[in-house]
C-alpha cells in the first residue's frame, strides 16, 4: 500500500497500475495479486488503511468530548503532512462503491456522541470547520502557518466551551 500511495503521489491515478505498484514495492506482481486480488481491492485496502489511521490518531488525542479529540486529531493530521495520502487515494478511486467505507466513516465522526457534547450545534459547527481546514490543507499545505493554525485551533476550542449559565 506504501508503494500505490507513492506512485500515486509522485505520478496520479493514471499510472496506478498493479504492475507499476508491484515494481515500485519490488514484489512480482503474482504476489501483489495474492495480496489485492484487482487494482480495485488495494485502492479499497488503502482506503480502509486511511480510516483506520485517522480513527487511531482520534483515539490518541486527549480531551472531554469527542469533538475536542476531533479538532486534536485534524490539526495532528494537518501538521504531520498526512493529509497527501487521503487527497491522492480518494482521488484514485473513481469509484463510488469504493469510497462507501470513507462515506461511513465521514457519517460516524460527524455524527459519534454529538448529542452528548454540552453544545451539539457548536461541535457540528467545529467538525465541519475542521473538514474545511482538512480540505484546503490537502490542496495547498503550506497556506497555514504554525501561528494560523494555533489561532485557528483556539477560536475552535472556544466554540466548544459551554456558555456561561
Amino acid at each position: 500500500m506504501d508503494a500505490a500511495e507513492e506512485l500515486l503521489c509522485d505520478q496520479g491515478s493514471t499510472a496506478l497500475t498493479l504492475a507499476a505498484v508491484a515494481d515500485r514495492a519490488g514484489v512480482s506482481k503474482g504476489g501483489l495479486l495474492y495480496h489485492y486480488g484487482s487494482k480495485e481491492a488495494l485502492i479499497k485496502g488503502m482506503i480502509e488503511r486511511l480510516i483506520e489511521d485517522f480513527d487511531e490518531l482520534l483515539a490518541a488525542q486527549p480531551g472531554e468530548t469527542y469533538t475536542e479529540r476531533y479538532l486534536g486529531a485534524t490539526l495532528a493530521a494537518v501538521r504531520s503532512g498526512r493529509l497527501r495520502r487521503w487527497a491522492v487515494v480518494t482521488g484514485a478511486s473513481g469509484n463510488l462503491f469504493l469510497l462507501a467505507p470513507l462515506r461511513e466513516a465521514m457519517t460516524r465522526w460527524h455524527r459519534d456522541e454529538l448529542s452528548e457534547e454540552p453544545d451539539p450545534r457548536a461541535s457540528q459547527i467545529v467538525r465541519l470547520a475542521c473538514e474545511g481546514l482538512w480540505d484546503v490543507a490537502s490542496h495547498d499545505p503550506e497556506l497555514n502557518t504554525e501561528d494560523d493554525l494555533q489561532g485557528l485551533e483556539s477560536r475552535l476550542r472556544a466554540l466548544l466551551k459551554p456558555p456561561p449559565s
